[in-house]
């Protein structure tokens, strides 16, 4: 399932009902296995809803807040009690220095590590892995989770509103939002990279691998 398939089929039959399913679908996908780019379905799916009345922009952001929020709970779940089978699934691809430096800053941080975890790309599975080996509580991750995924929806539908006040086909203006949030996403990827680069410093702790991570995490769970 492409991008274009939020577009192309829900200017099919009953295009309402297909148009949310696919966005749903691809959004919720996308947060448990990222094998779609979850922030491309969403501003494309702004962008047409801004040049057709078939979607609606608000439930264009609502749903996408829901299945990114039920897909980063999954997620969780996977890391805090899959065990290390699971766990090292997770983090395949994966730096573990990466890891281990947010796992540092959740004793820093807590709660806002998890916001911005889903804003920035390649950001949100890190941030999960290292909630999971923490043993974060729900009470505390559930509303910072909603919250992270509700600001995460609006920022990528921003950019299919651009789109769409632009162009007034429906096709172009869902290409030009695919091309910006891949532009903008590529562009976050660059800086925290940057960022990021002094962690490999000489002297700095020795960070964690992933079976360390994993070993961890189950430890985490089974103690509580």
């Amino acid at each position: 399932m492409s991008v274009l398939d939020v577009s192309v089929l829900a200017a099919s039959a009953e295009p309402t009902s297909v148009g949310y399913s696919l966005l749903f679908a691809g959004v919720f996908i996308g947060s448990v296995a990222p094998v779609l780019p979850t922030g491309a379905v969403v501003g494309s799916a702004a962008a047409f809803a801004m040049t057709s009345n078939d979607l609606g922009l608000a439930t264009v952001i609502a749903l996408a807040t829901l299945a990114a929020l039920l897909g980063d709970l999954i997620t969780f779940a996977v890391c805090r009690f899959g065990g290390p089978a699971a766990v090292r699934l997770v983090s395949r691809g994966q730096h573990a220095e990466r890891i281990a430096e947010v796992r540092q800053q959740f004793h820093r941080h807590g709660w806002q590590i998890l916001l911005v975890g889903r804003l920035l790309p390649a950001g949100r599975i890190p941030v999960l892995l290292a909630a999971g080996a923490l043993s974060y509580p729900w009470r505390r991750l559930v509303p910072a989770q909603f919250l992270a995924a509700l600001l995460w929806a609006i920022a990528y539908a921003l950019l299919g509103v651009i789109s769409g006040g632009i162009f007034d086909s429906p096709l172009i203006a869902v290409l030009i939002a695919t091309l910006l949030v891949l532009v903008v996403g590529g562009v976050l990827n660059l800086i925290a990279a940057r960022r990021r680069s002094p962690a490999a410093r000489p002297g700095q702790k020795r960070a964690f691998g992933p079976d360390q991570e994993a070993s961890r995490a189950t430890s985490a769970a089974e103690q509580r």
